[in-house]
């Protein structure tokens, strides 16, 4: 029995009765669909969140004071307060080699109210010029505040698009006053939008010179964090270890256990990927219990197939047919109707993908290796539950089928 013969006979059994067969494939139709959409939806999620993160900054070290430990966030640990870092510990992040950039950081929320008298509530940042470099922060107009501005504690302000229009509207911005804490800044800067970035939104944040933030509005000489850019990602590791040692030496506090923690970009989007990759393995395999379905849907239409065709067996042993042909025939039908339903479940998954993209829920993304696995497994299931059906027509006795009502 040439592969001719073979497909010939598999398209007319197939397409002998059409409704039963659409309905068989609907099952894996279904699951290789949703098998698809869950893992192009993950993808996507894991792509957009990796973006957000590196948008925040290049090889970047964030350094806070406290503690992170896990489900409880920054705490002491009985070391006193969390306000641990210092503007001497700039100095000495800088001393690092490797280091390109630090920048200072101190943050709070305040009432601003503009001249135009528009008010919103906003988080304020006291900052370096150096955070526009290392926070990849683009000017829409206007410049960043100079280093001289913030020795000399300059009274001025650079705000994000969102907060700038919620205080002006579409109005020239550059050069009116803003009251932040009862204390009059001018505007001199708008950035350009750039999203949350999953921890903030720097579009509704107003960056003000960390001198004037510290001793005009919050009235403290601590920082929040310390941005740490390092020139080179394979150096890293080495900056993150420098930068324990020296601040444990100079906190005074053990290097097993100091009054800071180090984050890096890497250790962020690890856990968030592992994160995303759990539920998408989760939804995946939820969505794939239809494919189980689907199988059995598929292996009692092939056992009604034999007993249909149980004289049609018959008479093809009786008249030369081996016992080769006729499992070949059947498991041939089992795998072309997978592998049809699969097709189709690819395209849909594909479809489905598309249109969440299109309606701006999150950018998916369909991999070749996806793709790969719905054919994989959908010949598996051809095979694994065609093989039965196919067995049990293949030991029929010529004599028994032939005699078969």
């Amino acid at each position: 029995m040439t592969a001719g013969d073979i497909l010939q006979e598999t398209y007319s059994a197939l397409s002998a009765n059409k409704v039963r067969t659409g309905l068989t494939m609907l099952g894996i139709i279904i699951g290789i669909s949703s098998v698809i959409a869950m893992i192009s939806i993950g993808k996507g999620a894991q792509n957009s969140i990796q973006s957000s993160i590196e948008s925040l900054g290049s090889n970047l070290l964030t350094i806070v004071p406290g503690v992170i430990q896990p489900g409880r966030g920054i705490v002491s640990s009985g070391r006193g307060s969390a306000q641990s870092l210092e503007n001497d510990d700039v100095e000495a992040l800088r001393s690092i080699e490797g280091v390109a950039y630090v920048s200072p950081e101190l943050n709070r929320r305040f009432q601003i109210v503009a001249s135009s008298g528009n008010n919103t509530n906003s988080t304020v940042i006291g900052t370096t010029p150096e955070y526009q470099t290392i926070r990849n922060m683009a000017l829409l107009e206007g410049s960043f505040f100079t280093e001289a501005q913030v020795r000399s504690l300059g009274r001025v302000a650079v705000l994000g698009p969102t907060v700038a229009e919620d205080l002006f509207g579409e109005a020239d911005r550059i050069g009116k006053t803003i009251r932040i804490n009862k204390m009059n800044f001018r505007v001199i800067g708008i950035l350009e939008s750039k999203g949350s970035g999953g921890f903030a939104n720097p579009d509704d944040t107003i960056y003000v010179p960390l001198g004037t933030m510290q001793k005009i509005l919050a009235g403290v000489d601590y920082l929040s964090t310390i941005a740490v850019s390092v020139g080179d990602k394979d150096l890293m590791t080495q900056v993150k270890e420098e930068a324990i040692s020296i601040l444990s030496a100079k906190h005074r506090v053990d290097f097993e256990n100091p009054d800071f923690s180090i984050v890096s970009q890497a250790d962020i989007l690890g856990a968030l990927t592992q994160i995303i990759d759990t539920f998408t393995i989760f939804l995946a395999s939820i969505a794939s219990i239809s494919l189980l379905v689907g199988g059995i849907g598929i292996m009692n239409m092939m056992l009604t197939t034999v007993t249909e065709r149980t004289r049609e067996i018959g008479l093809r042993k009786a008249i030369g047919a081996k016992k080769r042909d006729i499992n070949l025939q059947f498991l041939s039908e089992a795998v072309a109707l997978t592998c049809a339903g699969g097709v189709i479940g690819v395209l849909l998954g594909w479809g489905i993908s598309y249109g969440i993209t299109s309606l701006g829920i999150v950018q998916t993304k369909v991999s070749l290796s996806s793709v790969l696995l719905a054919f994989g497994v959908s010949a598996t299931i051809g095979i694994v539950f065609g093989y039965y059906p196919a067995g049990r027509a293949s030991k029929l006795s010529p004599i028994e089928a032939l005699r078969y009502e």
